[in-house]
This record gives C-alpha cells, sequence and structure tokens, in this order.
C-alpha cells in the first residue's frame, strides 16, 4: 500500500471516529474517542510528512539530503465563497523565493503546505478533518506578496462554520442545549447534575454544600409563613 492510500485509509478512520464521537453520551466513551483521534491525526501528519520528503528526494536527491530547520506556520486566516475555502498564510518575503519552493499538498480531508527556504528556514503547516470533503485535484495555491494564499475547492456549496471537524465537536461541546418548552430550573439541575458527574471531588463537595444550604434556607422560610 502506497502513502496516498495509508493517508486516505487514515482519513477514513479519523472521519469514522468523529461520527463516532458525535453519537457517543457517556464522558469516558468521548474522551477515549478523542484520543484516538489524536493518535490518528500524529499519524496522517507524519505521513503527509514522508510524503513530502518522498517527492522531494524524487525531484532533487542532494536537497532532500540537506539539513533544515522547520518552524511552524501560526499565522493565518480563513475566510469562504460558495465554491472555495480560503486559508491566509502570513509569510513575510514569500514572493522572493522561487514559485517551486512553495509545496501545497491536498487529500480529500486534510492539506499540508511546506514553503522551503524561506529566511533560512523551513515552514510548514497541516491541516486535518476538515469540516467537509474537499476536491484535491480542483484545489491549488497562490502566491502573493508576504502571503500564500491556499485554496480548498469546496466538493458542495455548504457554508462552513468552522475550519475543521475537531472545531465544530468544541463548539457544541461548550454551548449549552437550549428546549423553549423546558422548565427552565429543570434545565437548571440537570447542568448542576453534568457538572457533578463529571467535576472532581472537590466541585462535588461545593455543589453538594450549596444543596444543603439551599435546602436549609427553605425550610426556613417555610417555617417562617407558618407563622
Amino acid at each position: 500500500m502506497d502513502l496516498t492510500e495509508q493517508i486516505n485509509q487514515l482519513e477514513a478512520d479519523l472521519q469514522e471516529l468523529g461520527s463516532l464521537l458525535e453519537k457517543a453520551q457517556r464522558t469516558r466513551v468521548q474522551e477515549v474517542l478523542r484520543q484516538e483521534q489524536k493518535k490518528v491525526e500524529t499519524e496522517i501528519a507524519a505521513k503527509l510528512r514522508q510524503k513530502d520528503q518522498q517527492t522531494r528526494k524524487e525531484a532533487d536527491p542532494a536537497a532532500a539530503s540537506k539539513p533544515t530547520y522547520s518552524v511552524k506556520i501560526t499565522n493565518y486566516a480563513w475566510d469562504q465563497s460558495e465554491k472555495f475555502i480560503k486559508i491566509y498564510l502570513t509569510l513575510k518575503d514569500v514572493q522572493k523565493i522561487p514559485a517551486e519552493n512553495v509545496e501545497v499538498t491536498f487529500t480529500e480531508g486534510s492539506f499540508s503546505v511546506l514553503v522551503k527556504d524561506l529566511s533560512g528556514k523551513n515552514h510548514q503547516m497541516t491541516v486535518l478533518n476538515l469540516l467537509y470533503p474537499i476536491d484535491e485535484k480542483e484545489s491549488y495555491k497562490k502566491i502573493k506578496t508576504d502571503m500564500v494564499l491556499v485554496m480548498c475547492k469546496k466538493q458542495t456549496t455548504k457554508k462552513w462554520d468552522c475550519l475543521t471537524k475537531v472545531e465544530k465537536q468544541s463548539k457544541e461541546k461548550d454551548k449549552p442545549s437550549m428546549d423553549e418548552n423546558a422548565d427552565p430550573s429543570e434545565g437548571l439541575m440537570n447542568m448542576l447534575k453534568k457538572i457533578y458527574a463529571e467535576g472532581d471531588d472537590e466541585m462535588k463537595r461545593t455543589i453538594n454544600k450549596a444543596w444543603t444550604e439551599s435546602q436549609e434556607k427553605k425550610m426556613r422560610e417555610g417555617d417562617m409563613m407558618d407563622f
């Protein structure tokens, strides 16, 4: 099995893990699935780097064997149109190096950027587990002044709420569930139960103390009303 097929298989595993995570209800199960997601993402990143090294070695064996210093690209933003997801990578003077030094690799669920020998360093970025599939053959890059623009072609015109599935799951986890017809006190109680179930011993003691004091206060108020 070649590297491309290995990457495709790993991305399929990652997609299935994401589907299972969306359905999982138990906190412990969710945590196990998230840990497995991270393992697969790490493996995909390693395979993408291996594939890039293989490509460079085939193109220029001498350059591929030359030791290099690599840094991670962290300065970026993203936007979208009806047909494309656009990732803007800020890299000073990138337009001054040969265009072939800027390599972008696409798969259906990820993309990887390698900018070679810019200011004496290689600059890398890998984004895995994209929110929706992209058309890797129709995706491409543009080199602008102090910027690389990565154009990921959407397979559908659906609007993306975020860049990756992990970001979406994180947002949904933090978002409180709302039911317009639900009793507000019941919703609060359910939230407290959830916090209690997932909290440590100190959190449980704090909730128990607050609950006890609340019940004692209600009893005192009830006694006063009897008079």
